[in-house]
């Protein structure tokens, strides 16, 4: 029995093997706010990279029915219409204008308002896996489109694991870090609004950022070095950010003190991360932040591969 479905019979929807799509979390090596657009939103200017902590989509069509149903492993999560993977999958039917019914399964791994795109890296998961159950044969391209208005971490995940983003986050262009490291992820166990982060963000303004020569050469290029990405690293979140939360500047310190190459703030936060040249060192560090109950800590990989439906 195939998992690719052309045209659906008109009677009982017959049972396919659920379609199963990784969400990867993403942080934001370097994350440049370069002014308020005439829209009310941010040109932003980042470049980003998936790691090996990750959300499972499983989707199946259903039979019988035509709505979509979530499920999620953690309950604080609503299901509802709300939910971004719901959103993603009605999308997705709206614009092949086709009415069926899905069940879906969310298992969370990634904390939720961390500044690590959990909800964002789901969105894209589900138009990914209904891409590949429903034989859609969309480009990333098309799948941006209908991924950009759902959030602006969105599209960055057609183009994992490493890209260039501008804009609103809508475009994207892909790129080639050489080498893989490893992260290790320190969530404070509180939420950063983002909201909130920009209005501080925008409010010290006094002229609209420029972007350094280090980060101005990563414009060019497609394939760059950590070397490169630990002399450009910034995020401009970090100032206010930081100011309202202190301990999220001594997390980073610790970073740089257990060996981390280079620690930020990922996103509008609140999860501090740390880039370290070996495993062992990253396993280190884990160990320090773990006698902190208060903290989520995880020392993952650089991921290496785009998100991909496995049936």
């Amino acid at each position: 029995m195939t998992n690719r479905v052309r045209h659906l019979p008109s009677g009982p929807i017959p049972l396919i093997a659920p379609i199963t799509v990784r969400a990867p979390a993403k942080i934001n090596l370097i994350l440049r706010v370069l002014g308020r657009r005439v829209d009310g939103f941010h040109n932003l200017w980042s470049v980003m990279q998936t790691v090996g902590l990750e959300d499972d989509i499983a989707i199946r069509l259903s039979q019988n029915r035509a709505d979509l149903r979530l499920q999620c492993n953690d309950s604080s999560l609503s299901t509802d219409q709300t939910n971004l993977v719901i959103r993603a999958a009605a999308a997705v039917l709206q614009r092949c204008e086709r009415t069926l019914g899905l069940d879906i399964v969310l298992t969370k791994r990634i904390p939720m308002g961390a500044g690590l795109g959990g909800g964002s890296s789901d969105a894209a998961a589900t138009i990914i896996g209904l891409n590949r159950l429903l034989n859609l044969g969309w480009s990333a391209g098309e799948m941006v489109e209908v991924g950009q208005a759902l959030g602006s971490d969105v599209p960055f995940f057609f183009f994992a694991p490493s890209a260039v983003v501008t804009g609103r986050g809508e475009h994207v262009t892909s790129v080639r870090i050489k080498g893989n490291r490893w992260i290790v992820l320190v969530n404070p166990g509180f939420s950063v609004e983002t909201k909130w982060a920009y209005q501080e963000l925008s409010s010290t303004w006094t002229q609209v950022p420029a972007l350094s020569h280090h980060q101005a050469v990563l414009d060019w290029e497609r394939e760059i070095s950590w070397d490169q990405i630990v002399h450009a690293a910034e995020n401009d979140f970090e100032a206010p950010v930081f100011a309202a939360h202190p301990d999220l500047r001594a997390i980073k310190r610790d970073l740089v003190t257990q060996g981390a190459d280079v620690a930020l703030l990922s996103g509008s936060g609140a999860t501090v991360f740390g880039v370290f040249r070996d495993e062992a060192r990253a396993k280190h560090a884990h160990a320090h932040f773990q006698q902190r109950p208060q903290y989520r800590v995880f020392v993952v990989p650089t991921a290496s591969g785009p998100l991909i439906a496995n049936s």
